[in-house]
């Protein structure tokens, strides 16, 4: 099977330098392309390098609502600059009032130039939301958008706003993190999504699988700490086809397709 990752941040500090290894082995494990996505200028530049050197990786570059604040004088310089040098999307970018002091109106500002840039480039646009739907669904209605579609990354908003952002031309994407018992409601959701509109992420190194589809345990060095394996992305397809009663090879069929039209065929 030919496996697509949506989503994840192969450049993470965490991973300590053991990308080489670790796409290596996400690829022997059937991962085709992977989309890696930037958070912020700092990690901009680890991206790019690893699109550069491997053909399977789609460079995603944004500012993650986490980092708005950590923004220079010439952060849209910088990301025009990314995005320029090489065929990319643009995110991780969008809303979130979970953390603490989020700082609602600069987020809102910095994402909406940054969904304005990715749909006069029609780049499709990966999108973080955390407690703030609402609002991201009136962004989204009342700003231009990309015509090739925008992702809703690790979607857990209510099952019944599924249809008003597909309607918009969201893809929404299932992490295996979602596979924990005790997220049931955003099992249901996707049970909701349109056929054409599911993708599959891992979000590596983060949203850790429970630990019996963990196929690929990693852990930190110097902390120990449990971290995502991009080759887990097999482990989430299964898993996802069995939710919805679909042999998993025709389910990875129908992905394929769905990440084509989203994010094209390089490296396909």
């Amino acid at each position: 099977m030919r496996l697509y990752d949506a989503h994840n941040h192969l450049q993470d500090e965490r991973f300590k330098g053991g990308q080489e290894a670790i796409l290596s082995e996400a690829l022997q494990a059937g991962t085709v392309r992977m989309v890696v996505n930037g958070s912020c200028e700092e990690d901009w530049p680890q991206v790019l390098e690893l699109a550069r050197k491997h053909p399977e990786v789609l460079p995603s570059f944004g500012y993650h609502p986490w980092y708005v604040r950590e923004r220079t004088k010439d952060w849209q310089a910088n990301l025009i600059r990314h995005l320029d040098a090489i065929p990319s999307g643009i995110g991780e970018i969008g809303l979130d009032r979970w953390i603490k002091d989020y700082a609602l109106p600069l987020q809102e500002e910095m994402f909406i130039w940054q969904l304005r840039l990715a749909a006069e480039r029609n780049l499709p646009a990966s999108i973080h939301c955390l407690q703030a739907w609402g609002r991201m669904l009136e962004i989204l209605r009342s700003e231009p958008r990309p015509a090739c579609g925008f992702l809703l990354h690790s979607y857990g908003g209510p099952m019944e706003m599924v249809s008003s952002f597909a309607e918009l031309g969201a893809y929404f994407s299932f992490p295996g993190y979602f596979a924990h018992p005790r997220k049931a409601r955003q099992r249901e959701t996707f049970r909701h999504v349109p056929f054409d509109r599911l993708l599959i992420e891992t979000d590596a190194p983060d949203q850790l699988l429970p630990d019996e589809l963990n196929q690929h345990p990693l852990a930190e060095q110097g902390t120990g700490k449990a971290l995502n394996h991009p080759a887990n992305l097999a482990a989430i397809y299964q898993f996802m086809a069995e939710l919805l009663k679909e042999p998993v090879e025709t389910f990875a069929q129908r992905v394929e397709q769905n990440s084509h039209r989203l994010f094209g065929t390089r490296a396909a």
